[in-house]
């Protein structure tokens, strides 16, 4: 190993830009620095006995860098949390990210391989097919948008062109794309708008993106039928939107943790395996750089309710 690459393992900024750490939270910059300020506080202490007889002013200097070196150990444990919760993500990131992939290439495997061997398939049953490989196609393009905007988000570049929106317009078209898998689910979805809704200035494939993923969450977890209300209203000077649906619901324990990066309910996994849980924390990134606010309530077996606000400009 060469020496620079000595030095780069080394150097504590270089191992907080590899996990991500402002300075302050990277143990491998915080451990020298308390062991420096306590050489420094030994020798401090040290010449100020010489020089100060009074042990007043002894101790209230011994007590001030006491105090220092208790903020940097607890920063230092801070650091290692911060760095061990790094990893974990980092792990549940692989995890997640090989397993959504396989799952989709495997099957496209398995229907190529059948439409090339079979001999006996009909013309329809080919379509069917190759409808499969469209749709396991689309998921991954999915997946691969979410990791792509949440490399973004975490990176500060979300880069938004804002524009002059709609949102009953989007909504509509959003309710159209929808309304097959929807139908299928016996599921009905209502909009209910009026004509006064403002034009807003936002980002129009973030905001479609935010209401295609609450909108299809809404479907997904609505399991045996039901309503979803689409709501759209003007409240003072903001564009309120909510999604109520008659879902499963999510359990008061869960509910703190739902617009974490990854984080999926444990009810909603055993109605729904398939999903990433980057939807809403996506979602709420969105929202929060075009200086809207996003929340909902939900009572588990009950339903769910997402709203957003957004400022008209």
């Amino acid at each position: 190993m060469g020496l620079k690459k000595i030095c780069q393992k080394l150097n504590p900024i270089e191992q907080c830009r590899k996990y991500n750490l402002s300075i302050w939270q990277c143990p491998s910059f915080l451990f020298p620095l308390s062991g420096l300020i306590t050489i420094l506080a030994m020798i401090g202490t040290y010449f100020v006995a010489v020089e100060y007889t009074q042990p007043e002013i002894v101790a209230l200097i011994v007590i001030g860098i006491t105090a220092i070196l208790i903020i940097i150990g607890y920063l230092i444990i801070k650091g290692f949390e911060d760095l061990a919760q790094a990893n974990r993500l980092k792990t549940e990131f692989v995890n997640i990210a090989s397993h959504q992939l396989r799952t989709p290439l495997t099957s496209i495997k398995w229907i190529l391989e059948l439409i090339q061997k079979s001999k006996s398939l009909t013309h329809e049953e080919i379509l069917e097919k190759l409808d499969e490989i469209k749709e396991n196609n689309q998921r991954m393009i999915r997946l691969v948008n979410d990791l792509l905007d949440v490399a973004r988000i975490e990176q500060k570049k979300l880069n938004l062109q804002p524009q002059k929106v709609f949102l009953n317009e989007i909504i509509q078209k959003l309710i159209e794309e929808y309304n097959p898998l929807a139908k299928a689910s016996n599921i009905k979805i209502i909009l209910e708008t009026k004509s006064d809704i403002p034009v807003i200035i936002i980002d129009p494939q973030g905001i479609s993106l935010v209401l295609y993923n609450l909108l299809d969450n809404a479907i997904r977890y609505t399991k045996g039928g039901g309503t979803i209300r689409i709501k759209l209203t003007k409240k003072g000077n903001s564009v309120r939107c909510e999604i109520q649906d008659e879902g499963v619901g999510i359990p008061n324990k869960d509910q703190k943790n739902i617009f974490q990066k990854f984080f999926r309910s444990q009810n909603i996994m055993e109605y729904q395996t398939i999903g990433t849980g980057l939807g809403l924390f996506i979602a709420k990134a969105f929202i929060k750089e075009s200086n809207g606010k996003i929340d909902f309530w939900s009572q588990e077996k009950k339903g769910s309710t997402f709203w957003f606000e957004l400022p008209i400009n």
